[in-house]
């Protein structure tokens, strides 16, 4: 797929796993890119964040990105024309010290997408509203709770949450998601 201003996140996010798949890498989109994959309406991202789970120096993913039309800028690789920027964070996949082994695999015809799941998208969102105090991020994990509460495991994240020490900052976070439903 080519990739130009008025390409999706979604369609960006689709089209760069894609390509590092087939240079044999590994990549696993987190943060508020996948935020916005499960909650496209009520966030919008503009960075994705692609953590390399399976890499090498012979499996470099720039080549890959230059062929998609992105080009690095110090830590960061830039597109000529879409307003996506791509970021690589230092692996391994985890939200705070616990590592995230497990994610979803999504396929749109040939193109495949590795990304963190609803519920550790929560988790994530919420990791920056504990330790930050972003309220935005808060906001973030209940706008993916409320598109995908079907998925997202509750138990898991109040579980994370008491022993992250943040109990009474998930019992917001559950007042918010009861009081939306």
């Amino acid at each position: 797929m080519a990739i130009s201003r008025e390409s999706s996140l979604r369609e960006v996010a689709f089209a760069v796993c894609t390509a590092l798949d087939r240079a044999g890498v590994t990549a696993v989109l987190t943060g508020g890119g996948a935020a916005t994959l499960y909650a496209p309406e009520a966030i919008q991202s503009f960075d994705l964040d692609f953590v390399l789970e399976v890499y090498s120096d012979e499996k470099s993913p720039g080549k890959a990105l230059e062929a998609l039309g992105f080009r690095r800028e110090r830590h960061d690789y830039r597109h000529r024309t879409s307003r996506f920027q791509l970021e690589f964070p230092a692996g391994p996949l985890a939200i705070g010290d616990e590592r995230i082994e497990r994610w979803n695999t999504l396929r749109e015809g040939a193109e495949v997408l590795h990304v963190i799941t609803t519920t550790d998208s929560c988790r994530d969102r919420l990791a920056a509203f504990f330790h930050f105090h972003d309220r935005s991020a808060l906001d973030q994990a209940c706008a993916v709770y409320a598109a995908a509460k079907t998925t997202v495991v509750l138990k898991r994240i109040r579980d994370w949450s008491r022993r992250e020490g943040k109990i009474d900052a998930f019992q917001e976070f559950a007042a918010r998601i009861r009081r939306e439903r």
